[in-house]
């Protein structure tokens, strides 16, 4: 019998808007250059007295060259001219961003950021009930800083076909084949494993450390293929070392233009989106969150940080930590379906 994802109303809602994404996963597509849904009050200036009163850490849970470390570079140097501080990226890889998530969680220096991806921020806690956070109770959102559809890809070794034959010969070749993923949870996986439920595929899930190793074991020989942001993937597809297929979302993306969708290979109703937000410590006093939210709608708003994120493959988002706390219980329910109909479970 075929896999129907999300038969709640409220989970329905969410897949019909959009997702992912690195995800974790949020339905919720993406519509144009960019958007930002912060209120007036949020651009007013806020007081946080004496804050900062030394540099400011942006925590990223994936190593250099990932998208994540990327999003918070290209968000590091505008956020330090405003805050009148430096903003210093520190990488912490591993358990598909959690550990960089409980460092943020736990912190209690007042100066810590967390630069995250969906997974983090919803089922981390589901997936794992011994992950030591809770992203509901011990995180605070800011802002969903940008926004992609994912790829799928493998290389031209792999398979000439596109499109619904492509999808036909992984299905016929069963275990056979692999693909990676930057960890289990990872809007990678949990995509992955919806496209299998979807279509039937029996591909093996090999996690790495981050998307730069998934692509070289795609060009090495050792996975089929794979869920990449297309950031990533663009750049090796016009090298002719990897191949598209396809977009996970509902229409073609401005990101990557000649790329169909998925969902004109025969896979109806398949969106899926990443999101890559800012969350900091639940502990943090309220002036700061609102200093710091203040801060980033700004610089998201500027068009070099803008255009930065969109040559990466991302669009700029903007979205604020109200709108975003909303997004994450509702992917919560839709990631917790994926993850009891799949059996999803850490190794």
């Amino acid at each position: 019998m075929p896999f129907l994802p999300f038969r709640s109303p409220a989970a329905r809602l969410l897949w019909g808007a959009g997702l992912l994404v690195c995800a974790g996963i949020v339905c919720a597509q993406s519509s144009g250059a960019g958007r930002s849904d912060a209120s007036p009050s949020a651009a007013a200036p806020t007081a946080a007295p004496g804050w900062p009163t030394k540099p400011v850490r942006l925590v990223v849970g994936f190593g250099g060259g990932s998208s994540p470390d990327f999003v918070a570079r290209v968000l590091a140097a505008p956020m330090a001219k405003r805050l009148g501080q430096p903003v210093i990226v520190e990488n912490h890889p591993g358990a598909s961003g959690n550990i960089a998530a409980d460092i943020v969680a736990k912190s209690t220096d007042r100066h810590t950021v967390g630069i995250l991806i969906n997974g983090n921020m919803t089922i981390a806690k589901i997936l794992n009930p011994a992950t030591s956070y809770d992203p509901q109770k011990d995180l605070v959102p800011l802002s969903i800083i940008c926004t992609a559809p994912l790829v799928l890809t493998t290389t031209p070794e792999v398979s000439k076909a596109d499109g619904r034959a492509f999808i036909d010969a992984a299905r016929a070749a069963g275990t056979q084949w692999s693909y990676g993923t930057p960890g289990i949870g990872t809007i990678g996986h949990l995509g992955m494993e919806l496209l299998k439920a979807r279509t039937s595929m029996g591909a093996v899930h090999v996690p790495y450390q981050g998307n730069p190793q998934v692509i070289n074991a795609l060009i090495g020989g050792q996975l089929q293929l794979a869920l990449l942001p297309p950031g990533l993937a663009q750049e090796q597809v016009k090298a002719g070392k990897l191949r598209a297929i396809g977009v996970t979302s509902a229409r073609r993306s401005d990101l990557v233009p000649d790329y169909p969708t998925l969902q004109e290979a025969g896979l109806k109703d398949f969106e899926l989106e990443i999101w890559t937000a800012a969350a900091a410590p639940a502990s943090l006093p309220a002036p700061v969150v609102q200093r710091l939210a203040q801060v980033l709608a700004e610089v998201i708003r500027l068009p070099e940080v803008r255009q930065k994120l969109f040559q990466h493959g991302y669009e700029a988002a903007g979205i604020s930590g109200e709108t975003l706390m909303r997004r994450v219980k509702a992917d919560t329910v839709a990631l917790t379906e994926i993850i009891a109909s799949q059996g999803i479970k850490l190794e």
